[in-house]
């Protein structure tokens, strides 16, 4: 699909014909945002200060924590705050990105009502409520549909919110190389030119703490192989954002179709699935793995999941993972047996 201009030309036009007047709005990520939230949310802003002249806040909940992350908040002076430091009540307009209703990974309180859903994961009954909803599951990136709104309505940008869509495009794809569409390429290679190539770089290469190597070593030594599935715990994080991170690594491992990695937050179980195989359906499997423990989605090679009230004691994390195995053994089909060490005592 090439982009969709007269799909998002429709809907951002009803969008700012429906905005036009009707107080401040709240733009919220989900939580421990990633570039594709906070590009796609500061796109928002953007297309409405522009269009309608509202006041708009960007809010996240939890951290922001990887160093890619931080440092791409920094070098684009990308002005989020942190949703607790808000009343949600005091906004007219809220809207939601790269996330919705229900999906257990935004800290909007349930009794909020949200207004706008602009996201690119399988919708959720609960965006019936909604008054409007762009929901795109074949997009690979959330960014993308928010510059097609730019370009539809002929909003100009400068080189700081082009790099950050351009980034979060980059990063959420794989450099095109993980789940996108022809629309997601069309607007990478149209951000291109536009992009400071010397903040790209800082991004990207970010100098991290020395806890950051403690996680790669506590992934290594906690890893179980069950013959091309591995499953690693990393017990308590400080940054969420690593166990999607060791799980993008370790599926490096030759042999390994599938990863499953799990790690506690702020009393809440992190859980990041990616394969390698496009066979696998990671949205679906996650789903039947978290099952009626906590909320899960995703798309085809990757996948992510919350466990709440979860115990900081090792051995109900040891207990916890044992459930999360098995149920990821069963629903492969393999045989349920302890797994090897990935690496040997």
């Amino acid at each position: 699909m090439a982009l969709d201009m007269e799909r998002s030309r429709r809907f951002s036009s009803q969008l700012v014909e429906g905005l036009r007047g009707k107080g401040r709005v709240l733009i919220l990520s989900h939580d421990n945002p990633d570039p594709d939230s906070l590009a796609a949310a500061m796109a928002l802003k953007h297309f409405i200060v522009i269009k309608t002249g509202q006041q708009c806040v960007v809010a996240y909940g939890g951290i922001i924590g990887r160093g890619e992350n931080r440092a791409m908040v920094k070098e684009l002076e990308i002005d989020a705050v942190p949703l607790e430091g808000l009343d949600p009540e005091d906004f007219q307009v809220v809207c939601l990105v790269d996330t919705q209703p229900g999906a257990g990974n935004n800290s909007l309180p349930a009794h909020i009502p949200v207004h706008l859903v602009i996201d690119h994961h399988p919708p959720r009954p609960e965006v019936k409520k909604c008054r409007w909803v762009d929901i795109r599951e074949d997009y690979g990136s959330t960014a993308t549909i928010l510059f097609e709104y730019l370009k539809a309505q002929d909003v100009s940008f400068g080189t700081k919110l082009a790099t950050i869509i351009y980034y979060a495009i980059k990063s959420e794809t794989q450099e095109l190389g993980r789940e996108w569409c022809p629309a997601d390429r069309e607007a990478y290679l149209a951000l291109f030119p536009l992009v400071n190539n010397r903040i790209l770089f800082n991004i990207t290469h970010p100098k991290v703490p020395r806890s950051y190597f403690f996680s790669f070593n506590k992934a290594l030594r906690n890893a179980r192989i069950h013959e091309d599935l591995l499953i690693f715990n990393l017990f308590s994080v400080n940054n969420p954002d690593m166990v999607a991170e060791m799980a993008d690594f370790l599926l490096r491992m030759e042999g390994v179709a599938l990863v499953l990695g799990m790690g506690l937050f702020n009393g809440k179980e992190i859980i990041s699935l990616r394969t390698a195989s496009i066979n696998l359906l990671a949205g679906e499997l996650i789903g039947r793995i978290v099952g009626e423990l906590g909320t899960s989605g995703g798309h085809g090679l990757m996948a992510g999941g919350q466990i709440p009230g979860v115990d900081s004691e090792p051995t109900a994390q040891r207990r916890l993972q044992a459930v999360l195995t098995e149920r990821l053994l069963t629903c492969m089909g393999r045989d349920i047996r302890k797994g090897k060490k990935l690496i040997p005592s």
